[in-house]
């Protein structure tokens, strides 16, 4: 049987996607990129925020015409629309033919079969080192989710209401994976979870996730590896997590801690806690422990009783924190979060205009940052044929993570051809708002070698 898939949403989706993939090929069945030749299609849906809905939506939508011109004689919809709206999705949708919610993943064999599911959707689901799946990112780099769920009471965010309370992977398990991930050619490893900082505090682990990376860099393959973690909780980075990182070459000097505001005033309202001037404190930590350590974060505007006065503190913030990468996001009011309750609404044209401004300082601030690396020699992870121009390559730096930050754009190369999946020297040369352009030197190690042409399958 052929399956088509289309996965929504955030890395955390995407790796839900790849362990229902991997399930499904290790059962005999065959994936395919053309809708039209599917037999069963599937949908991995994101309710996040508004736009996240319309997207999947418009999509079950899209692929629903399959049925009517193609092949295909079933549409499964998964992921997280599925637990918010499972009654609606089910009465208004009629040409959706199964549900997968985030805690059934292991029944998506048997719907796409015909049969009756045998998982139980009240169960708390986490997959684990031999779980099959089949990997949709380009094999170079890969996610590997270590925990599931999350115990912060944020009163804007539902993802608790869906994925359960948090939930850590065995430590093992996960150096299992990663391990396997090495072997096969992979380069970069991204830890993930709605939280990662918290990583092992339900198994009674102090400080769990400074010494799972303490342990993931120390697996050896001959080659440079990249290792990184992504959306910690700002009180729970910890002096332990930064020593970590600061003592091993294959964690990137890279931290990605959403913040959502600088206003004491509104992180109060968020149930977050903490201000602009205890972030700043723990920043200065932060890079006086790791030299040249890349820092991210991400901003909510308009949120509920958002002042000009409150705007005006977060932008100080951004100004005086100097980040290197970025992310604005407008609020979005889900009426299911403890946030749609308050007053005091923010109109959504302030909430936009806020987050224009916002953005605006913190293109300068990257410029800047940007144009100081002209003449410097750094190490780029090679990914393949620019998006924008097939005259150029593109690669990133350690300090951009995939798919969020800016890209190292390759104009030339000394000795042989760029071949992705490798890491090399880049002289950079020119800087722009947000990427950086520059020749790649000679390569230092052997060509990149993979477990498979197309996808790497583990745990199969």
């Amino acid at each position: 049987m052929k399956i088509g898939f289309v996965s929504l949403g955030c890395p955390k989706n995407l790796v839900d996607s790849e362990v229902m993939m991997g399930q499904l090929v290790a059962n005999g069945h065959e994936l395919t990129p053309h809708p039209d030749q599917a037999d069963v299609l599937v949908v991995n849906t994101c309710s996040f925020i508004d736009p996240a809905k319309k997207e999947s939506v418009d999509a079950i939508l899209e692929m629903a015409e399959y049925k009517k011109i193609g092949r295909a004689k079933k549409l499964i919809v998964a992921g997280c629309l599925v637990e918010r709206y499972r009654g609606d999705i089910r009465k208004e949708m009629p040409e959706v033919d199964a549900i997968v919610g985030t805690n059934e993943l292991e029944s998506i064999v048997a719907l796409c079969e015909g049969e009756e599911p045998r998982s139980n959707p009240l169960e708390p689901y986490l997959y684990h080192d031999l779980t099959p799946r089949v990997l949709a990112t380009p094999r170079h780099f890969a996610y590997i989710k270590i925990a599931e769920g999350c115990d912060h009471p944020c009163t804007f965010c539902v993802i608790p209401q869906y994925r359960g309370r948090f939930r850590s992977r065995r430590f093992e398990s996960v150096v299992a994976e990663a391990t396997r991930l090495f072997q096969q050619g992979v380069r970069e490893i991204n830890l993930i979870g709605q939280d990662t900082t918290c990583y092992g505090e339900d198994l009674g682990i102090a400080d769990g996730l400074a010494h799972l990376l303490e342990r993931l860099a120390r697996i050896e393959t001959g080659r440079e590896q990249w290792i990184r973690f992504l959306y910690a909780y700002p009180n729970k980075v910890t002096q332990k997590l930064l020593d970590a990182i600061a003592a091993h070459t294959g964690l990137v000097k890279y931290i990605d801690i959403p913040l959502q505001h600088a206003s004491a005033r509104v992180l109060k309202r968020m149930k977050r806690g903490g201000s602009g001037d205890i972030f700043l404190k723990l920043i200065e930590r932060m890079r006086r422990t790791i030299p040249g350590v890349a820092i991210r974060t991400s901003f909510i505007t308009g949120f509920p009783g958002e002042t000009d006065a409150d705007f005006q503190e977060l932008s100080d913030f951004v100004e005086a924190a100097r980040f290197d990468n970025l992310g604005v996001f407008t609020y979005s009011d889900e009426d299911t979060s403890a946030s749609y309750a308050l007053d005091d609404k923010v109109a959504g044209r302030a909430a936009h205009n806020r987050k224009r401004r916002l953005m605006a300082i913190q293109r300068k601030i990257a410029r800047a940052r940007n144009r100081a690396l002209v003449g410097a020699e750094v190490c780029v992870l090679v990914e393949g044929p620019a998006e924008e121009s097939g005259m150029l390559w593109q690669g990133r730096m350690a300090t951009q993570a995939p798919e969020i930050d800016g890209v190292a754009l390759i104009n030339d190369f000394e000795g042989a051809e760029p071949r992705s999946g490798e890491i090399r020297r880049l002289r950079i040369t020119e800087a722009h708002d947000y990427d950086v352009v520059g020749a790649l030197l000679p390569p230092a190690e052997p060509a990149p070698r993979f477990a498979a042409p197309e996808l790497i399958q583990i745990g199969i």
